[in-house]
C-alpha cells in the first residue's frame, strides 16, 4: 500500500487539508510523551517518509528537517511526566492529539491518527497508521526525534541513567 492512499481518498472526498497525528513515548519507563501533527501541501509525497520505528536515528534526523521544510503546518506537543501520571498515557496521548488539531485547525480539514480515536468529527484512527499514511508517518518522525532529543538532554542532567543510549525504553 502506497503511503498516500488515505490522503488521496480524503482529498478526493473534498477535504482541503489532511492532518496526520502520532506520538512517541507511550512505552518507555522514563521521559515525556511527545505528540505531533503535520499538514503537508495537497499532493505532497516522499517515499522516504515512513514509520519512525522503521528508520535509523540518522535517517529520522534528516527526515525531521525535510518534513519541517515541506509541511504547510506542524505542531509538537510535549506532555510532562506529571501530566501522563495524572491522566494516564492513553488520555495524555489523546489530549496531545486533540491539542495539535486545535492549534493547526484549518477549514475543511480531515484528521488521520495512529490508532487513537479523538474528539474531532472528521477523523479516522488507523491501526499501524504510521506505516500506512505519509501524514501520520511524518508526525511519528517529528514526535520521535523531539522525544529522543529531550532524553539526550536529560542524560546530561542524569548521566547515571544512560538516557542518551536507550531513550528511556
Amino acid at each position: 500500500m502506497k503511503r498516500y492512499e488515505y490522503e488521496e481518498k480524503y482529498y478526493q472526498a473534498g477535504y482541503d487539508y489532511i492532518i496526520g497525528l502520532d506520538e512517541a513515548g507511550r512505552g518507555p519507563m522514563a521521559g515525556e510523551l511527545v505528540v505531533a501533527g503535520v499538514i503537508f501541501p495537497k499532493g505532497y509525497y516522499d517515499e522516504r517518509i515512513n514509520d519512525s520505528k522503521q528508520l535509523s536515528s540518522k535517517k529520522r534526523d534528516f527526515l525531521y528537517n525535510l518534513i519541517i521544510e515541506n509541511a504547510l503546518f506542524y505542531n509538537i506537543e510535549i506532555i510532562s511526566v506529571e501530566d501522563v501520571d495524572r491522566l494516564n498515557v492513553y488520555q495524555a496521548s489523546k489530549k496531545g492529539m486533540e491539542k495539535c488539531v486545535e492549534v493547526l485547525k484549518q477549514e475543511n480539514m480531515f484528521a488521520l491518527s495512529d490508532a487513537m480515536p479523538i474528539n474531532y468529527q472528521d477523523h479516522l484512527a488507523i491501526i499501524k497508521g504510521d506505516a500506512k499514511s505519509i501524514s501520520i508517518a511524518a508526525a511519528s518522525i517529528l514526535a520521535k526525534v523531539t522525544r529522543d532529543r529531550l532524553m539526550v538532554s536529560h542524560a546530561l542532567q542524569y548521566p547515571e541513567y544512560g538516557f542518551e543510549k536507550h531513550k528511556g525504553y
